[in-house]
Parts: C-alpha cells; sequence; structure tokens
C-alpha cells in the first residue's frame, strides 16, 4: 500500500468512527421547563393510600409531592405519627405505580414534553441512612430521571439531561451535604434543592406570618439558583399577610405582590412554588382554606396568569380543570 492510499484508508476509518460516535452518542436535551416555560399542578401531600391515583388521572404534566420518614429500614410515604406504622414505602407507592406512564414515555422518545412528571419529596426526618436509601434508589430508576452533571463550580447550573422524571427536594442543609457535596465531581445530581429561607420578622409562627408579605421580593429570594439549589417554596402568607385564612377579596395590590415575587424568581432562574391554595373544604377558613371555592378560583387565575410554577393544592380536580380553561384560552 502506498503512503497515500495508507493515508486514505486511516482518513475512511476515522470517519466511520466519527459517524459511528455520532449516532450512539444521544443529542443534547434541550430544556423545555425552564422558570416561567410551564404551569403544574403540584399535588400536595399526595400520601394517603388513594391521592396518587386521584393525581394520576390528572392530564401529564404534573407534579407529585410525597411525604417521607424513615421506618424499621425503609423510607415510607407519610405525613408521620401513627401511620408509619402501615405505610407504603416508596418505591412501591411511587415508582411501581408510575412505571407504566413513565416507560410508554421513554418508548414514545418524545423529549419535548419531558419531563412529564414532577416527584417532591418533603422529608419529615433526615437521617443519614434514610438519605442514602432515597439516593440509591433513584439510581435504581436513573434512566426515568432529569440530571445534572455533579461539577467542580456549583454555583454555576449545568445544564439538565432530561428524562421523563425530575426529582426535587427541599432546603435542607443534610441533604445538600448529601445529594450534592458528597456526589464526585463528574458524576450525576439526581435531585434538586430549593434556596434556603429568607429571615422573616417575628418572635412567633403567626407573627412571622403577619410579616411576610412585607418582606420585599429582593430579600425573600436573595440568591441565584445554583447547579444543585433550583427553586423557591413559599407559603401563601408571603403573597397575603397572614395567609389563607385572613385573606380578604383579591386586590391589585395582592395581584401586584404576587407578580413581583414570581418575575423576581424567574430573574434568579428559579422555579417558584406556592402552597397551599385550597377552597372550601368544609372547615372555616384557615390553614391552607380559603375559605371558599370561588376564594380559592379567583388566586388559581392570577397565579396562572403570573406563571407560577408549582401550584399546590389539594383539589388537584379542581384546579386541573381552571389551569386548562385558562392556557387553553391563550
Amino acid at each position: 500500500m502506498t503512503p497515500s492510499s495508507c493515508r486514505y484508508a486511516a482518513a475512511v476509518l476515522v470517519a466511520i468512527a466519527v459517524v459511528t460516535l455520532k449516532a450512539e452518542r444521544p443529542a443534547p436535551a434541550a430544556s423545555h421547563f425552564a422558570p416561567g416555560d410551564r404551569v403544574w399542578l403540584d399535588a400536595h401531600n399526595c400520601y394517603n393510600h388513594d391521592e396518587i391515583d386521584r393525581a394520576l388521572e390528572q392530564p401529564l404534566p404534573i407534579s407529585i409531592e410525597e411525604d417521607l420518614n424513615w421506618y424499621q429500614g425503609r423510607s415510607v410515604v407519610s405525613h408521620g405519627g401513627e401511620d408509619v406504622k402501615t405505610a407504603p414505602d416508596l418505591e412501591t407507592y411511587f415508582f411501581d405505580k408510575v412505571r407504566p406512564i413513565v416507560e410508554k414515555a421513554l418508548k414514545e422518545n418524545n423529549r419535548a414534553t419531558w419531563p412529564i412528571m414532577i416527584l417532591h419529596f418533603d422529608f419529615k426526618t433526615n437521617e443519614p441512612e434514610h438519605h442514602k436509601f432515597v439516593l440509591a434508589l433513584l439510581r435504581k430508576y436513573e434512566a426515568w430521571l432529569t440530571t445534572a452533571p455533579r461539577t467542580a463550580t456549583p454555583d454555576v447550573p449545568a445544564p439538565f439531561t432530561v428524562g421523563p422524571v425530575l426529582v426535587l427536594t427541599e432546603n435542607n442543609e443534610q441533604q445538600q451535604v448529601d445529594f450534592h457535596d458528597n456526589v464526585p465531581v463528574g458524576e450525576k445530581l439526581l435531585l434538586f434543592g430549593s434556596i434556603r429561607d429568607a429571615r422573616v420578622p417575628g418572635a412567633t409562627m403567626q407573627e412571622r406570618a403577619a410579616n411576610a408579605a412585607t418582606v420585599s421580593a429582593e430579600t425573600l429570594i436573595p440568591v441565584e439558583a445554583t447547579n444543585y439549589r433550583r427553586w423557591v417554596n413559599f407559603p401563601w402568607a408571603v403573597v397575603e399577610a397572614g395567609g389563607q385564612g385572613r385573606a380578604g377579596d383579591w386586590t391589585p395590590t395582592d395581584n401586584a405582590r404576587l407578580v413581583a415575587l414570581v418575575e423576581r424568581a424567574h430573574a434568579m432562574h428559579l422555579w417558584i412554588r406556592f402552597y397551599t391554595l385550597n377552597g372550601d373544604d368544609g372547615k372555616p377558613a384557615g390553614g391552607y382554606n380559603f375559605g371558599s371555592a370561588a376564594a380559592a378560583v379567583t388566586r388559581w387565575k392570577a397565579a396562572i396568569a403570573a406563571k407560577v410554577d408549582f401550584l399546590a393544592t389539594d383539589q388537584y380536580e379542581q384546579l386541573a380543570r381552571v389551569r386548562a380553561a385558562e392556557l387553553g384560552a391563550r
């Protein structure tokens, strides 16, 4: 073989190798769910035995909140108390339940719709063993998940590799250590936390609830997203003083406050969640209950118009209908 023919053969082999690599390497996934892109129905406290079935009857995409407790070597789905003794484990309650939906999404490979589901963890107990167990479970289902690389620049959000499921958790410091800091650089982050709570003045919970709506959006959301902390989680009291139980008529001032908080979060590249907006549940106004269905619907519509990312309620069906009507009108 002449030198020129050797060079030609080598070039052909290189070209074949490049084509092969390109065929095997998946195309980078674009983000279709940046802050402000979607309004998610957030199925609050989806831990009683029929709530997840109700949530999964709603149109996708959907966010599902699971309260987690560590009990006898298992992560169980429960708000706590005596219920933990009979509570289902996380894998059975969530992963087994959603498997047909997620596997269908993987087969269809319509990445423009991903993630179709958010799994939101509210850890009620934060034992190291609990975190280790949950992380091992997520690794088992890694092919389903939206991930980001653990980098040496933790303050810079790395691009996501988007899967059908995005896992979020909250702002506990030990969670950051276990789910981010202890992950070696170059490996994958499998779940993402919220930013730390800002300090609201007040000696009691009631005083802080009354004062929260007076604190500036910049003070409540002082930082940008990091590679691990990607969202902010608020009670409704940051919008209306005292929260749901003390809310009066919805006013332009209230709406301006809501918009300011959402715009601040999005400017800081954070998703924003508000909890929990319920209408009349047969009880006096208070807690998460505005006292009437009409009061809740008014605020749902305002939140949808403001592009709140995660809108939490216990009234999944009603919010799903309002959300569809509001978004379908645009």
